[in-house]
């Protein structure tokens, strides 16, 4: 009976423990950590020689920056995709985009489905949080139509691209590169198989290309719920205040980004003074697009003017949607920010859009982003600055890249030490995440914090 009552304690010391863990790892921590899982996974299998074309090993660094950048859809590479890895590991390599680009939960709901399981209260929670969406409910049946969404965009814009690449490649190696760029541009990862860390800078008057690979991108960084809202009510006048604003400010950045472009680059000789005038409105628009958040690029980036270069940083930095494939502080994020500068000049206690307020707590949020968004910005400039020989608008350009998980690189990726490669590869993951949810994850925070039972009076403090 003794050994029997002891049993039964330690079974419910187990128990005990068992539920402090579920306790602990929370949707947005358990987000956190199966990111970093699927990464370290992508990692192990691109560091085996049936990976590499050559056949040998690939240095466990090398291998962990290329998981990272696929699995957070980034695009940036110390090695050529088209050259380097093997079809096994290009295909490793693009199955890690389309899990990174849709979050890994999507996909194990995918196969619930599939084995006709039950989807639990935490997976759903989880869900929730992958697609920072509202509420919980209707999850299940949202996750269902996001994959159907995806496949049948990225099912279009590979038979267009197939379209484009087979005179170059044959119907064959046309049909695997139609496949693959599409998902990269969707996914807004940026990875490409031409070789030579090219992009498509060969392609920047071939209309179906550019035209393919930049719509997707702008349909990926839309976000999903912008997508179904779209579908659903067909009016703007019936969409809701999210789905507004994401469609003014992307078309705002869009149509800016390409006429600062087009002037900043006009007589350029070393990316569009030689081009015909067509083509030139094709490349602005396509270096509008690709900042928000692909990192394909079809004029060479190390050639651009300070300016162009700048301005990249900027939209970089802003990036896509919630709830899309994207990175950056996001699109609504900037546009609070913005709002609530244009309400304190008018006097307005209120933030108000469409007719709406825009409450308290998003704005705290905004701004929480914002900020600790800049804090990792500048102390990953720092290290790389004190460990890179490189100017500092290069390694600017590259953090922003990373952080926002576009991609785009001024050509000094290939050339970062192993410090900065892990650096990189860490801002790389906040990014993608998004740095409030890591800052709550590491802090066992849920988003709806835990308000005070009491209140301290109040106090002024100046700014300004």
């Amino acid at each position: 009976m003794e050994r029997y009552s002891l049993l039964k304690r330690f079974i419910n010391y187990l128990k005990d423990r068992q539920m402090y863990s579920r306790k602990w790892f929370n949707p947005t921590q358990i987000l956190v950590v199966g990111f970093a899982i699927m990464i370290l996974i992508g990692a192990l299998i691109l560091m085996t020689p049936f990976s590499s074309a050559s056949g040998e090993w690939t240095d466990f660094v090398s291998a962990l920056f290329t998981a990272t950048s696929a699995v957070c859809v980034t695009g940036l590479i110390v090695v050529d995709t088209g050259t380097y890895w093997s079809g096994f590991g290009q295909f490793v390599i693009i199955a890690l985009i389309q899990i990174g680009g849709l979050g890994f939960m999507t996909f194990t709901t995918l196969a619930f489905f599939i084995a006709r399981k039950r989807i639990g209260l935490k997976e759903r929670l989880v869900l929730q949080e992958g697609f920072n969406a509202y509420n919980l409910g209707g999850i299940v049946k949202y996750t269902k139509y996001v994959l159907l969404y995806t496949f049948t965009v990225e099912l279009i814009g590979a038979v267009l691209l197939t379209i484009g690449f087979t005179p170059d490649y044959g119907l064959g190696r046309g049909i695997v590169m139609g496949v693959f760029h599409s998902i990269s541009s969707f996914c807004n990862a940026g990875f490409d198989l031409i070789g030579n860390y090219r992009s498509i800078t060969g392609y920047v008057d071939n209309y179906i290309i550019t035209i393919t690979i930049g719509m997707l991108i702008v349909i990926g960084g839309l976000g999903f719920f912008v997508a179904s809202d779209i579908f659903k009510k067909r009016s703007f006048k019936k969409l809701v205040v999210h789905t507004k604003l994401v469609l003014i400010i992307n078309i705002a950045l869009l149509v800016v980004g390409m006429i600062l472009f087009f002037l900043f680059e006009y007589n350029n000789p070393g990316t569009m003074k030689d081009l015909p005038l067509d083509v030139k409105i094709l490349a602005s628009w396509f270096q509008s697009v690709t900042p928000r958040t692909a990192g394909y690029n079809s004029l060479d980036l190390g050639a651009m003017t300070t300016a162009s270069s700048f301005l990249t940083i900027i939209l970089m930095f802003i990036g896509a949607s919630p709830g899309s494939t994207g990175g950056g502080v996001k699109t609504t994020t900037f546009a609070t920010i913005l709002l609530t500068v244009v309400s304190v000049l008018k006097g307005k206690d209120e933030i108000e859009v469409f007719k709406k307020t825009i409450v308290i707590n998003v704005v705290k949020r905004a701004l929480s982003v914002v900020c600790i968004a800049l804090f990792v910005v500048i102390v990953a400039i720092a290290i790389l600055s004190f460990t890179e020989d490189a100017s500092f608008l290069e390694i600017c350009y590259e953090v922003v890249s990373g952080f926002a998980t576009v991609g785009l690189t001024m050509g000094i990726t290939q050339e970062l030490t192993t410090v900065g490669r892990l650096v990189i590869i860490l801002t790389m993951f906040i990014g993608r995440l998004g740095p409030l949810t890591i800052a709550l994850a590491v802090a066992q925070l849920q988003s709806s914090s835990h308000k005070g039972k009491y209140r301290y009076p109040d106090g002024d403090i100046l700014v300004g």
